[in-house]
């Protein structure tokens, strides 16, 4: 009797260790994946998030894809403005590369069915274009390099959407003597360009660049919205 009695003593004890224990759950099974998933690169000096520009897209994108789920990540990185800073400079867009492969190869990992957006805004289209093309700015530190995005990310990428990317001599302090998206996204990709932006245009200088602040208000968010529709509905997920 006396046996039966500790041993029950000792398994109510064992309970009572097991309820005080915390419960993890995997994030992959405590939270739904999204249909949709936008890694967005907010511009210079933006504070962290998507920016501006990045939420008038994901606001313009969830009004046409309802009521599909949409998932927002904003790429973690400085979005300095210290352009003159050479491989210091460049380094602060590096780790935004490298945050938004791996944001994207951890989505897809555990959500094979959400359909990702990558999208950019003037510096951030920098890191997003850098991203699915695997270059990276010259002077850049060996073994501080991001590797290279996974091909088998490529089908889940739906769409890829750049605002006010720099070309000709606003490329230059990037370290890459041009910028483009890997071919792999081609297809995939719309890249606008607001009139009187010479940020994108490559054109002279010629006071202050307008255009480039006018994305947000210009009607180009919801025309970047409307080509990823018609992404989605053109590229489904492999079966």
């Amino acid at each position: 009797m006396e046996v039966a009695r500790s041993a029950g003593r000792l398994l109510a004890a064992a309970a009572m260790a097991c309820a005080a224990l915390p419960v993890i759950i995997p994030a992959a099974q405590s939270q739904s994946c999204p249909d949709i998933g936008v890694v967005f690169a907010r511009g210079t000096a933006e504070p962290p998030g998507v920016g501006s520009v990045g939420q008038r897209f994901v606001d313009s994108l969830r009004a046409q894809v309802f009521p599909r789920t949409v998932g927002v990540h904003g790429v973690v990185y400085p979005a300095s403005g210290n352009f003159t800073a050479g491989p210091v400079f460049t380094q602060n867009v590096v780790d935004g590369v490298r945050d938004e492969t791996f944001h994207v190869q951890g989505v897809t990992s555990v959500c094979p069915n959400t359909r990702m957006v990558l999208g950019g805004y003037s510096q951030g289209a920098v890191v997003t274009a850098l991203t699915t093309s695997g270059q990276i700015p010259a002077g850049t530190p060996p073994g501080t390099a991001p590797p290279p995005m996974s091909d088998d990310v490529v089908d889940n990428v739906a769409a890829v959407v750049l605002f006010g990317k720099p070309a000709g001599w606003s490329v230059a302090k990037y370290g890459v003597p041009a910028l483009g998206v890997g071919a792999a996204y081609a297809t995939k990709v719309l890249e606008l360009c607001a009139p009187g932006d010479t940020v994108c245009t490559a054109a002279p200088v010629a006071g202050p660049a307008n255009g480039h602040q006018a994305y947000a208000v210009n009607g180009m968010t919801d025309q970047a919205a409307a080509f990823t529709v018609g992404q989605l509905a053109r590229t489904p997920l492999p079966v």
